[in-house]
């Protein structure tokens, strides 16, 4: 839980017009960001449990699609580029740098409790392998003077 300065903080922030709670855009106060955010979260859990996980899949896929559409395939895809790199920039703001390599931290050790230990580890296998695979099975790099090479 954020202390009572840096809720201060972020509520000023807020003040001034930024979006500083997930979910909370429009809100002109913390505690309006917040309130929405959480609306906002609610609504799109109701929407799910009525439609079922698929047709809540469907529903995203098709809004996706008329944007896609509405903007161009070259503009969606900018679009994407750019809230991607631009998502974890806020977040890394909003976090400081320790908090973010924290929330990293703690997301792998969420998905080793999701799919076991053994599934986890097979994964990171399998990830060192492709990278194995692209580096020639020596661990260096794509290109350049191959590891065995002397001058």
């Amino acid at each position: 839980m954020a202390s009572q300065q840096d809720r201060e903080e972020l509520d000023a922030r807020a003040r001034k017009g930024e979006t500083v709670v997930p979910g909370g855009t429009g809100g002109k106060s913390l505690a309006a960001q917040e309130h929405l955010a959480e609306g906002r979260s609610r609504g799109g859990q109701t929407r799910k449990e009525q439609l079922g996980r698929e047709g809540y899949q469907e529903l995203g896929s098709k809004g996706g699609q008329t944007r896609k559409e509405q903007i161009g395939t070259e503009g969606y895809q900018e679009m994407g580029r750019k809230g991607r790199s631009r998502g974890g920039q806020t977040r890394k703001e909003q976090l400081g740098r320790e908090g973010y390599q924290e929330l990293g931290s703690k997301g792998g050790q969420t998905r080793k409790e999701q799919i076991g230990r053994e599934l986890y580890q097979e994964m990171g296998r399998k990830g060192g392998l492709s990278t194995k695979d692209k580096s020639r099975g020596e661990g260096g790099p794509d290109e350049g003077i191959d590891i065995g090479e002397t001058k």
